[in-house]
């Protein structure tokens, strides 16, 4: 099987499908055509040229008014690749790296970057291989486009640079070799079109999207069965309530809550008390903002991914070579900030019901053993909640306020929307933790409200849970039980609702 790369909007289940079932890739004859029409176009403006056109017979950034020689044209591209290579810091995980081939793939499918169609050969040849480029977190001002981390995702085309092959690091040069490939010959232009572009920040969007949109759901699932061991009400989940303040996420929170309490026997008992806490009533309009950031997040960023984000931009039939600024991550650092707050604050509230299940309320032990003084229980687990969401406060600064001028200030505004990704990627990954941490809490409070029982969908997924986590007794080593909440969060296949 594999999947052909065409101008067509590529979306995220195709994504994730190319990446969960190792789908090859290939051009479709659709985008051989625009890539060859516009390659030759190029070419042929070349020949017959006598004005400079930015960075094709001239330097780049502030160099842009030195011109180059034809006979250096190529040459140039091939230093443009190397000198740009100075990213640092922490390798980038090979899945994120992978996302980042296929969507520079689908870019140039365009046909609006002169390139060749055997350099996106090459790149679809190293995804379909399995062949990862070794690519740093640091480097990259989001402006100009990601400018060193695609300069390590190219470099191997040069037969230069690292990857990661069959889960170990070599030399570029020595895999290339084994395929029996010479490097890439660039040629005037395809440095520029492989260097500019917005694929780090890119695929660092797709990547958390996905798992946002799945910690979303992990958020209300877990927040249903704390709300089912804290004897909550239901009356805040009623859909009266939300149609007289229609916010899409709210609506479809309270109507998630609804579906997975529904044959709860727990849910639908007399209630002693007539009010729930905010962390409890307010469910539907924390979580449903949140919900609603991430989806406004994702159609800013599925925009990006299926745009020519490179420069200078190639016109063929409008006889047209402008040098615009396509590369500029303005509008996916402005989302990144905005998300990093949302899935912040699902991990705060998260947080705030983890302490309310701990605190010795509505009938349930403190720290929920039965001997608490002589056991501590799920005193520290709260503390490692507490930390988690005080740190991810920290990382919500937001990275777009921030801008520094580079190339002797001829990118004088640059959008940090690379350091808000990778940023982002910390938020989400601590929201993961925070949801495992409340999810052990609120499954072990839920069995003191035995023998009454929730409903099929929630019973189901505690017997799940409860196939490699059991019910803390007495004092036990407790990291190793959260790292397997955190993995059961990772991993769960959730039933339908």
């Amino acid at each position: 099987m594999d999947f052909k790369i065409s101008p067509e909007n590529i979306k995220l289940e195709k994504i994730k499908e190319i990446l969960r079932k190792s789908i090859k890739l290939s051009l479709s004859q659709e985008s051989v055509k625009l890539i060859t029409h516009c390659r030759s176009y190029l070419d042929h403006k070349l020949e017959n040229n006598t004005s400079p056109i930015y960075g094709i017979t001239t330097g780049f950034g502030s160099l842009h008014n030195r011109t180059i020689s034809n006979d250096q044209l190529n040459k140039l591209q091939e230093n443009l690749v190397m000198s740009h290579a100075c990213g640092t810091g922490p390798e980038v995980s090979e899945e994120i790296v992978r996302i980042m081939l296929l969507l520079k793939i689908h870019g140039l499918s365009l046909g609006k970057s002169g390139v060749q169609v055997s350099t996106v050969q090459r790149l679809i040849d190293l995804f379909n291989e399995g062949i990862t480029p070794v690519v740093y977190e640091q480097g990259s001002l989001g402006a100009s486009g990601d400018l060193a981390p695609l300069a390590h995702l190219v470099l191997p085309l040069l037969g230069m640079g690292e990857v990661r092959y069959k889960g170990k690091k070599y030399e570029a040069a020595e895999i290339i070799s084994k395929y029996g490939w010479s490097p890439v010959e660039l040629k005037s232009k395809e440095g520029l079109a492989l260097l500019n572009g917005t694929q780090f920040m890119g695929a660092y969007g797709v990547y958390i999207i996905a798992m946002a949109e799945r910690l979303s759901l992990f958020a209300d699932i877990t927040s249903a069965i704390s709300l089912e061991a804290y004897d909550g009400r239901p009356d805040p989940f009623f859909e009266s309530v939300h149609a007289i303040r229609p916010h899409k996420g709210q609506i479809n929170t309270a109507k998630a809550i609804r579906e997975m309490l529904k044959g709860s026997e727990l849910i639908s008992r007399a209630k002693a008390h007539v009010q729930d806490p905010y962390s409890f009533r307010c469910i539907p309009q924390v979580h449903g903002a949140s919900k609603d950031a991430i989806t406004y997040a994702k159609s800013v960023l599925f925009t990006e991914i299926n745009s020519v984000t490179d420069n200078p931009t190639i016109f063929p039939d409008e006889d047209l070579i402008i040098s615009g600024g396509n590369f500029h991550g303005q509008p996916l650092a402005l989302i990144f900030d905005y998300l990093a707050i949302a899935l912040a604050e699902l991990g705060s509230i998260s947080e705030r019901r983890v302490y309310r299940l701990i605190a010795g309320q509505r009938e349930l032990p403190e720290f929920l053993v039965a001997n608490p003084g002589l056991n501590s229980g799920f005193m520290i687990p709260q503390y490692t909640a507490a930390s988690i969401v005080s740190q991810n406060k920290q990382l919500c600064t937001p990275s777009s306020v921030d801008s520094i001028p580079s190339s002797n200030e001829q990118e004088d505004h640059v959008s940090m929307g690379a350091n808000g990704a990778t940023r982002l990627l910390r938020v989400a990954e601590n929201l993961e933790k925070i949801i495992a941490i409340e999810l052990f809490t609120a499954v072990q409070a839920f069995e003191f409200r035995r023998p009454l029982r929730s409903s099929g969908f929630i019973e189901e997924v505690v017997k799940a849970f409860r196939v490699d986590i059991p019910f803390i007794k007495d004092d036990k080593v407790m990291y190793s039980e959260i790292a397997k909440a955190i993995q059961f969060v990772r991993s769960f296949e959730i039933p339908a609702i």
